[in-house]
This record gives structure tokens, C-alpha cells and sequence, in this order.
């Protein structure tokens, strides 16, 4: 049996965290194989005019512009890096607000409706006991009463998406 604490889920998969770490890292070492650094720019450059011929010299404007074009494509990377962290944070801030609107939820009487491969609406109800985040998408945990045939009623947990949630209240909203 793995051991549980040197474990990391990604995506559903659990992995040992020493080989997806060395994983991650591999990846990011091909990653930064294809990256020009400024120095490496700069040192073919370098040697690019250490090695023109003296009879038809290179233009100096011809090495500004690539030296310019060179800084605004870095430029242009660590901005879209930098998005890219923005678009993180962002993601994450949605998802603890709306974590912590279902929380409000909690001890109400809630409706949602689901639809058949018929296309015949069914609605539902239930009172919400805890919220439930899977894959990064919030979802209640709505306990709702079962009738069997002979009557006998029985409490089943059900996992509510919020999409289909149609009402929020307390008490019997059956009406």
C-alpha cells in the first residue's frame, strides 16, 4: 500500500510526490531548453559581429533593431506570464466567493431540476448539508427523502451541480 502521506492529485490521479516532482521538473528543464536569455541574444550578437566581413560591415541600426525587437518580445512574454498568474488568482477568487455563497445555503430547503435523455423535467428537492468541490467545481451536498413502493421513506445524500439549482429557501418550497 502507498503511503498515503508522500502522495499528490492532480486531476483525479494520485501520484508518488517524488516522481511527479521529478516530472514537473524534467518538463520545465525541456521548457527553458527552447528559451533565449538576454545574455545568450547578446552573445550571438557578439559574435555575429566578430565575424562580418570588414569590407561590407553590418549597419548599426540593423543590431538596434534586432537588440529592440529582442527586448520587446521579452517584454511581451514576461507580460503574458504575468497574466497568466492574474488569470490564476482570478480563477481562485471565483471559486471562494462562490464556495462561500453555498455555504449560506447550508440548513435551507433547496430546488434543482434535472432533465431525462426524454427531455422530461424532474424537480427535486432537499436541504443542504455541505458543499463539495471536485475538480475545482463547487457542488452542495443536498440530503433529500426517498419513497420507496410500500411507502417507507429513507434520507439519501445527493450531489446537486449549481447550474441546476432553480430555488434557495427555508422551510417547504414545494408551492
Amino acid at each position: 500500500m502507498a503511503d498515503s502521506l508522500n502522495t499528490i492529485t492532480v486531476n483525479g490521479v494520485t501520484y508518488n510526490y517524488d516522481e511527479y516532482m521529478a516530472s514537473q521538473n524534467a518538463t520545465k528543464k525541456d521548457v527553458n531548453a527552447d528559451y533565449i536569455s538576454k545574455d545568450t541574444f547578446l552573445k550571438l550578437l557578439v559574435t555575429q559581429m566578430q565575424y562580418q566581413d570588414p569590407l561590407d560591415p553590418m549597419d548599426n541600426g540593423e543590431y538596434l533593431s534586432q537588440l529592440a525587437q529582442f527586448s520587446a518580445l521579452e517584454q511581451m512574454t514576461e507580460v503574458a506570464d504575468k497574466m497568466e498568474n492574474v488569470h490564476s488568482l482570478v480563477e481562485n477568487l471565483d471559486t471562494s466567493v462562490l464556495v462561500g455563497q453555498l455555504t449560506n445555503m447550508i440548513g435551507k430547503t433547496v430546488q434543482w431540476a434535472t432533465t431525462d435523455s426524454d427531455g422530461n423535467v424532474t424537480v427535486h428537492e432537499g436541504t443542504a448539508k455541505s458543499v463539495s468541490i471536485s475538480d475545482g467545481a463547487p457542488s452542495l451536498m443536498v440530503e433529500t427523502e426517498i419513497k420507496d413502493a410500500s411507502g417507507n421513506t429513507t434520507k439519501a445524500i445527493t450531489k446537486v451541480d449549481i447550474s441546476t439549482i432553480t430555488r434557495v429557501g427555508d422551510g417547504d418550497i414545494s408551492e
